[in-house]
């Protein structure tokens, strides 16, 4: 009673297991027909060709002119567990032995006489009125008269089917009775393969009940190298994924509250001084009023950069393609960031490769990303220098940016793209930065086909490499 709860819990075990019971039972019919026709002929061509030869037997007997008395070979006939008759040209039986019923010689046609009197073999099967069948073989008796071969009579040897009828029933019943205990064996079998194979189905649809209402944290433990484990697995991976969403959500949703909150508190502080004049002097003013531009101007940044973000990555922001001159790019970000690293006493210096500087990409956007970098390696680096480098290889050209700032603990490279993610952990004003230049740029390098790496030592400065696969210049990518 249990295992038909079961069974009937788990639909895809009983659809399974109903397909493979009636696969098996299609073979197994088709397997027994196959079966008793194969034996039915055997027994039926069997008998036929025994027949045969018992009337080509009798008919020779019959034939020398020492051939015995047609009484002898009835009793030859009798012996031999078949019933013959002797039939005349005109159809007459002229003498018989064998079984009763077949007295009436229903089976005597006068077109198989004339058949037979033309000296052909007549083969044929008969039922009688009780319902037993027999095998029938006819044959012409020819005797020499005068010189001649001439057909005296006709020789009819019918043999009884019951037999092999009997013999054909007990197959049957046999084949009946495998088939039945094959069917039984199967049952069990397939209960327990569909088992075996809807169990790991049935725990990923538990499993992703469990993920869909929140329980994130649920893995599947199913180890197997085939689809169902590679399904398991991406449901893991799925799982994951969801896992590291939420999280990312809520830090995310606790780093722009953190980010939003400063500003606004700036804002808010500074513009009631203002309103309540609490100032001492015009150029205290001025100062309070500086303060609240530059948090203005920081707090519109942040909007910016978060707008662009997720313009990204619902992937709605477009690029203009063309083939553009990196080291044109490079040149006009390092003069823009001149001015910054100059007023840190920082030298800045480039080495670029002017002869393979050509990429398919956007001009203004990597121009965004090789400034972004460059500003980073600004802010981070107080004493030094940072030096930025365009070269390639045999399968692409590549971008380096190096400076010789405060660096990155190993640790912590795997998280330096992410959404405010910061090296500088007190996120003081001295720094500045919303957090989300890295992740814009990454972005930006991948929608360009690119890749961004980045290589930093704690205390000895980082380094981040921009790579474009090599590309004939007039082709796309």
């Amino acid at each position: 009673m249990q295992m038909v709860r079961t069974m009937l819990k788990n639909k895809v075990g009983m659809k399974l297991g109903f397909v493979i019971i009636a696969v098996f039972i299609v073979v197994l019919s088709i397997l027994g027909v196959t079966i008793d026709r194969m034996f039915s002929n055997f027994y039926t061509s069997d008998m036929s060709t025994e027949v045969d030869e018992l009337a080509t037997h009798f008919a020779m007997m019959a034939q020398p002119p020492d051939a015995p008395t047609e009484q002898m070979l009835l009793k030859f006939a009798d012996f031999s567990n078949v019933s013959i008759f002797y039939v005349n040209k005109d159809g007459k039986v002229q003498d018989y032995s064998g079984e009763e019923e077949l007295a009436e010689a229903s089976f005597i046609h006068q077109g198989d006489i004339k058949t037979i009197f033309s000296g052909q073999t007549i083969r044929l099967k008969y039922e009688a009125a009780s319902g037993n069948r027999y095998f029938v073989t006819a044959k012409p008796i020819v005797k020499e008269q005068a010189g001649e071969s001439q057909v005296m009579s006709a020789l009819y040897v019918l043999s009884s089917s019951k037999h092999m009828d009997d013999s054909v029933v007990a197959m049957r019943r046999l084949l009946v009775l495998s088939g039945i205990g094959a069917f039984l064996l199967a049952l069990g079998i397939t209960w327990i393969v569909a088992h075996l194979l809807s169990r790991p189905l049935l725990q990923m649809q538990q499993a992703t009940r469990k993920i869909a209402v929140g329980e994130l944290e649920t893995r599947l433990n199913i180890s197997r190298d085939d689809e169902i484990g590679s399904l398991a697995a991406a449901i893991n991976n799925l799982a994951e994924d969801l896992q590291n969403y939420r999280d990312t959500r809520q830090e995310f949703f606790a780093n722009i509250s953190h980010e939003l909150r400063t500003p606004i508190t700036y804002l808010e502080g500074y513009s009631k001084v203002i309103k309540e004049r609490l100032y001492s002097t015009e150029e205290e003013r001025d100062q309070y009023l500086d303060v609240l531009h530059q948090e203005a101007k920081r707090l519109q940044h942040l909007v910016d950069d978060l707008f662009e973000l997720s313009k990204m990555e619902e992937g709605k922001i477009s690029l203009s393609l063309e083939w553009i001159d990196l080291a044109e790019v490079i040149d006009n970000a390092v003069h823009k960031v001149q001015l910054k690293a100059s007023d840190k006493g920082l030298a800045l210096s480039t080495k670029l490769n002017r002869r393979t500087s050509w990429v398919y990409g956007d001009g203004l956007r990597m121009e965004q990303v090789i400034l972004n970098l460059l500003e980073n390696s600004v802010r981070y680096t107080e004493q030094g220098e940072i030096s930025i480098m365009l070269d390639q290889t045999d399968s692409y050209v590549f971008v380096k940016v190096k400076d010789t700032g405060i660096g990155i603990a190993a640790e912590e490279l795997p998280y330096v793209f992410e959404r405010f993610y910061r090296v500088e952990k007190s996120r003081s004003r001295q720094h500045g930065g919303s957090g989300l230049g890295l992740s814009i740029a990454k972005k930006l390098v991948e929608l360009q086909g690119g890749e961004i790496f980045v290589n930093s030592r704690l205390g000895q400065g980082t380094t981040f490499e921009i790579r474009f696969k090599q590309e004939e210049q007039g082709g796309s990518t």
